[in-house]
């Protein structure tokens, strides 16, 4: 490491040792998904085994230093349909295909549309909230939300399965757009409200607007891509205008994370000057595990009060990082960058939806420590 390589440590999210959000589920909790679906164990029954294993992923995460902790999305089947499904307005439905993906299909399923899209003060991650609020106190750290950003569920329910029903419930899009600003902005609030100072907006439409091959697939012309960014990028700063001013807004840009697998590739340059700029976030958690996400040099646009979390270590396997590669990305980045605006985590979560990278839990904390081991040799 270079001499010059030195920094500060942080004192709020997100922290230079720092993750994004889910981790592998328990073998005991997938079991009792599955007993659940089937209709072997009642929905109580199944809450309790979520708690437990909820109140031991804490306890591991406090133990390997982190100072903001998840629930490990271990409530949820996917990343990000569950919390769609409360939406009220929005319902779950099955399809015929599922999301495709590097030499795999996911389950077939989508979010659906089956009267407007409105917040009515409930919403079933609001008592998963309390839960794992109560829980981070008793061990003394901060309970971070992880929830899809806006501009995720708009291309939801821009699926050709869903395109019918979205035009039957509203006549022009931006009623529906403003429904859904609206309707996120209510949501954010009852977390705050609940003692939440953190949301983490994850959010893959900008890692699919990095693929090139991909967009000339489905056929978008220059023209319309520039226009799709624009408006994602007015979605979701809508949707965060306004908050309370202590409250933390950050956001994952992913490429797809399946059973280990990805879903789309390629450089920041599509998005970079849109999203850098632009983005209303206090920080952006990037992936940059491999080739496909190209080089630092995109980072050029992000303002100097943000921060920029490098997902330099692979969530989708097992194999561990050189500690030596890790500290010189890092040292590149920082020609872009001011080191202390750099902070390190795994590239993605373990687990984006309950099947879960392919790798053992051994190994997903092994890359944890690396990361804290990291970060303390750089951050003093």
């Amino acid at each position: 490491m270079t001499k010059e390589l030195l920094g500060k440590q942080r004192l709020q999210v997100p922290y230079r040792n720092d993750i994004v959000g889910s981790f592998l589920r328990p073998e005991e909790l997938k079991k009792a998904r599955k007993q659940y679906e089937n209709g072997e164990i009642s929905r109580e029954v199944l809450r309790a085994i979520e708690d437990k294993a909820i109140r031991e992923l804490v306890k591991k995460e406090k133990a390997a230093g982190l100072k903001s902790v998840t629930d490990g999305e271990f409530r949820r089947s996917w990343w990000h349909l569950d919390f769609m499904w409360g939406i009220h307005g929005v319902e779950y439905k099955k399809v015929e295909r599922g999301y495709q993906f590097k030499g795999e299909e996911t389950r077939a399923e989508t979010a659906g549309i089956l009267g407007k899209i409105k917040f009515t003060g409930e919403h079933p991650f609001l008592e998963h909230y309390k839960f794992l609020k109560e829980l981070a106190d008793e061990e003394g750290v901060e309970a971070r939300q992880t929830i899809p950003a806006p501009a995720q569920l708009l291309l939801e329910l821009q699926r050709p399965e869903n395109i019918a029903d979205v035009k039957f419930i509203y006549e022009n899009q931006e009623d529906l757009i403003n429904d859904i600003v609206k309707t996120y902005n209510q949501i954010i609030r009852a977390f705050y409200d609940l003692g939440c100072r953190n949301i983490q907006l994850d959010d893959c439409t900008w890692g699919t607007f990095c693929d090139r091959n991909l967009l000339k697939r489905l056929g978008y012309t220059e023209e319309q891509v520039k226009d799709t960014l624009n408006l994602f990028l007015k979605l979701n700063n809508l949707a965060i205008k306004d908050l309370p001013e202590d409250l933390i807004i950050t956001t994952h840009v992913c490429r797809g994370n399946y059973h280990s697998t990805y879903a789309s590739e390629g450089p920041y340059d599509l998005v970079a000057e849109i999203l850098f700029a632009n983005a209303n976030v206090d920080a952006f958690y990037l992936e940059f595990d491999d080739e496909r996400s190209g080089g630092f040099e995109p980072l050029k646009y992000v303002p100097r009060d943000k921060q920029v979390v490098l997902g330099l270590v692979s969530s989708k396997t097992g194999k561990l990082e050189s500690k030596e590669t890790i500290i010189r990305r890092i040292e590149e980045a920082t020609k872009y960058l001011d080191l202390d605006q750099i902070c390190l985590s795994p590239q993605c979560g373990f687990a984006s939806t309950e099947e879960g990278n392919i790798l053992t839990e051994e190994e997903q904390w092994n890359k944890i420590r690396l990361i804290k081991e990291i970060t303390e040799e750089i951050w003093k």
